[in-house]
């Protein structure tokens, strides 16, 4: 009797794990991508530079700005099943689409650099020359788009996500000082003398935590996949994960970061090498070669996810095939684009001398900038009628919606005066 219900409960465990297993997709994927290669390094270089008290507490709360966000993009694709870009143009005309579509491709391009940046670093330290660094990862991004149809290319990617968690575990090596941790949420600080810069990286945790290329990512996903609307429960499911691990992974990273505190001089000049390399001085070469492991690995997935980003919208954009279940044959300009932006950005960090971890932090700054527009015109679309029906936004989904418009409206305003 007892092995009968202890096999009964296996069973019902198992089930339980493949029916969340079974609702993970692109919410997961989007959000996780979030904390790509130069996520990551901001996130350590935040924590080398602050040690742990103002960052941790700031980073959890981002997940409710990230669901506000992500939920309206998901519930957008499933819905309405037209495209971000195309409604746009439909609804405010092709001016604000063409605006939202440079802006797009010129933080996707960017951000594309990062990746590589961390991906080669984390070879590097393996022992691989950059140009064979850089030359593997560009391989790896390119070749999943081989795979044959939607459904394999997403299995991978959150395969590939799921391996965020050796940030957890390289955390746990460097023994962080938990008292400290919950010390942090009781009393925020700022270390003494650097009061002035601590605004510069609170707007590059803002502009992380909701990067434009995730919109249109998980907008384009949901609708590629074919998701309907009895799927919106499994799709938010799938969304509240995503960006409960994304921040509590970011978090992870910060401890990596503070870990190193004091320990690199001038860090916010200095490159993802020198991050790998202060962790292998202090800690040895198993974390150090994990971080760099992980590095990689989050270089991989956001540079496949950013680059689908920028196909989707431009395919959608001039009205060319765009579905990932087409071979490169039956939609040429949609994998154009993505095999041109990978190998153009790819070539460009070869350039020796790139400020490499202030482009990191930079990226995310740009990120929170151009994210207000748009997020101004997904409000607007949620909440239309004529495109939402009974799924438009609800008076409290407005209330969270603007409110998240109105903290990207500060950041953007306060970007502009740190650079003036």
């Amino acid at each position: 009797m007892g092995r009968h219900k202890l096999r009964e409960e296996r069973r019902s465990v198992r089930g339980t794990l493949f029916l969340v297993l079974g609702m993970l997709g692109p919410g997961l994927i989007a959000a996780l991508a979030d904390n790509d290669a130069g996520g990551v390094i901001s996130y350590a270089v935040t924590g080398a530079k602050f040690g742990i008290g103002l960052f941790i507490p700031l980073t959890l709360l981002m997940a409710l700005i990230t669901y506000t966000v992500q939920e309206m993009a998901m519930r957008l694709g499933v819905v309405a099943k037209y495209g971000y870009n195309t409604l746009v143009k439909q609804k405010y005309g092709k001016g604000w689409m063409v605006y939202q579509l440079l802006s797009l491709a010129a933080e996707n391009f960017i951000t594309l650099m990062t990746e590589f940046i961390g991906m080669s670093a984390g070879l590097v330290i393996l022992g691989l020359p950059m140009w064979a660094a850089v030359l593997i990862g560009m391989g790896l991004v390119l070749s999943i788009a081989l795979f044959r149809g939607y459904a394999a290319k997403e299995k991978i990617a959150v395969g590939i996500g799921c391996l965020n968690i050796v940030f957890i575990v390289i955390a746990c090596m460097t023994k962080p000082d938990w008292g400290a941790v919950a010390g942090a949420f009781a009393a925020w600080s700022v270390p003494a003398g650097e009061q002035g810069s601590v605004l510069w990286y609170i707007i590059a945790l803002v502009g992380n935590a909701i990067a434009p290329w995730m919109i249109f990512y998980q907008n384009s996903a949901y609708l590629h996949k074919g998701s309907r609307k009895a799927d919106l429960k499994k799709g938010r499911t799938d969304t509240v994960i995503g960006c409960v691990l994304q921040v509590v992974i970011a978090v992870f990273i910060i401890l990596i970061g503070a870990a190193l505190f004091g320990c690199v001089p001038h860090i916010e000049n200095a490159g993802p090498s020198e991050l790998i390399g202060a962790l292998q001085e202090k800690f040895g070469f198993v974390p150090a070669m994990l971080f760099g492991i992980g590095l990689f690995d989050a270089g991989l997935l956001a540079a496949v996810t950013v680059s689908l980003s920028s196909s989707w919208s431009i395919a959608e954009a001039f009205g060319w095939s765009k579905s990932l279940d087409d071979t490169i044959a039956k939609a040429p300009k949609f994998y154009g684009v993505y095999f041109g932006s990978v190998i153009a950005a790819a070539g460009v960090v070869m350039v020796p001398g790139l400020p490499l971890n202030h482009l990191a932090v930079l990226v995310q700054v740009i990120s929170g900038v151009l994210m207000t527009p748009i997020l101004v015109f997904l409000t607007l679309l949620t909440s239309r009628r004529d495109v939402m029906g009974e799924y438009r936004n609800t008076l409290f989904q407005k209330i969270k919606a603007w409110a998240v418009v109105a903290v990207l409206g500060g950041v953007s305003v306060l970007s502009f005066a740190t650079l003036l």
